[in-house]
């Protein structure tokens, strides 16, 4: 339930105590209560209202022992949230507008990009301060210190907790949509937060019917939807299953047809950006209604438009990843060993090189490689996926799985 419902609480008790920090203490408050009472009294009906309540109130009793306490007390009643029962969050406003207001005070200019996207997956991600430092590859007390450090910035700089003007947004625009596709991704990669790819949709949403005129924020919703529509058929019982294996009529058609609309809207206008591109190669992927059917030469063209704007050493595995289904692994596996310094320690890296290598014959490298990318891997999803490549080699010395 934390997980689920703590950034949807931080927000709105943002907006209704106007400070980060006793937002945050005070929602954290709620659920130390809900962990005493819920055993014995049972789950509310409306579990977000009741942490939003009790965190409201909690907040107002330490309002009141304060010495300026009265003054915000009645500051606090003049907004109209202080009834005992809250029989849903949109009665006082819209969850999605508060986590919308939230998401661009996070990301204001004043604040640096790093501390733009901790903040943002620890407000309205709800992930703990160790799993924000591992998403930075840092150590736990040097992000509580960063995060600390972004909050004092909000509050010295005194950063508006608001949707910005008009002429305004195109400027937050970049960390904006960087820290909502995070969001989404964090959500693939951790299964226990799954919930955050359906927040990262809704945010998406939210930012398209604020700013329709902008081609990368439908290249963003686009991408996300056509990557969700295949999300039921990734894994099964609990494991990873590659595309090339997956149950396509498990897609979501009604996701895929959604998003085919937007790359072809995007497409139409002529503005091409890193979040359109990866768009359209996601359509690619779910207009093939087979694996052997997949476009792979447009997929590789797509990579090379993306590579020349956004050249980074993940678009390049990607791209290389996509020239080794083309029945080139010799080209592929030349690819991934070029950028293999800059990917070190990112297991997709040693897992790509496993592959390529498998189709070369090359069992025993293969195996090493694969074993280094499960040393590497994060999730025990991802490890045991691993572990079935390696066993599969060592059992057969053949190419047999794909």
């Amino acid at each position: 339930m934390f997980r689920e419902v703590y950034g949807q609480a931080v927000s709105t008790l943002v907006r209704v105590l106007g400070d980060i920090t006793l937002a945050e203490d005070a929602v954290q408050d709620a659920f130390v209560v809900a962990s005493d009472r819920w055993p014995s009294d049972g789950t509310p009906p409306n579990p977000a209202g009741w942490i939003v309540t009790t965190a409201r109130n909690r907040a107002i009793d330490d309002y009141r022992r304060l010495a300026r306490g009265r003054a915000l007390h009645e500051e606090i009643v003049s907004t109209g949230f202080y009834g005992d029962e809250i029989e849903d969050p949109g009665d006082v406003d819209p969850v999605s507008d508060d986590q919308l207001r939230l998401l661009f005070t996070c990301c204001h200019p004043a604040l640096r990009s790093d501390h733009q996207v901790a903040l943002t997956l620890r407000l309205l991600g709800g992930l703990s301060v160790a799993e924000v430092a591992s998403s930075f590859l840092v150590s736990e007390p040097a992000m509580a210190k960063r995060l600390v450090r972004a909050r004092y910035k909000i509050k010295a700089a005194k950063i508006p907790y608001r949707i910005p003007a008009e002429a305004a947004l195109s400027g937050r625009l970049r960390s904006v949509l960087s820290v909502v596709y995070l969001i989404y991704t964090t959500g693939i990669k951790d299964p226990e937060r799954a919930a955050l790819q359906g927040d990262a949709i809704r945010l998406g949403r939210s930012l398209v019917e604020l700013m329709p005129d902008e081609p990368e924020v439908a290249g963003l919703l686009a991408l996300m939807l056509l990557s969700d529509s295949r999300a039921p058929a990734r894994t099964v019982n609990g494991v990873v299953v590659l595309l090339a294996d997956q149950d396509r009529t498990m897609w979501n058609r009604e996701m895929i047809e959604e998003g085919h609309g937007i790359v072809h809207a995007c497409v139409r206008r002529g503005e091409p950006g890193p979040y359109q591109l990866q768009a359209a190669i996601q359509a690619v992927h779910c207009d093939a209604d087979t694996f052997e059917a997949t476009d792979w030469h447009r997929i590789i063209a797509l990579y090379d438009h993306l590579f020349s704007i956004m050249p980074t050493p993940v678009v390049a595995l990607n791209r290389a990843i996509a020239v080794g289904e083309t029945a080139d692994p010799d080209a592929a596996l030349s690819a991934l060993d070029a950028i293999a310094p800059s990917l070190e320690n990112y297991h997709l890296m040693h897992s790509a090189r496993g592959a390529a290598l498998r189709r070369l014959g090359r069992t025993d490298d293969a195996i090493d490689a694969f074993e280094s990318a499960k040393r590497l891997a994060a999730s025990d999803v991802d490890r045991q996926f691993l572990l079935q490549q390696i066993e599969a080699l060592k059992a057969t010395g053949t190419n047999s799985l794909r």
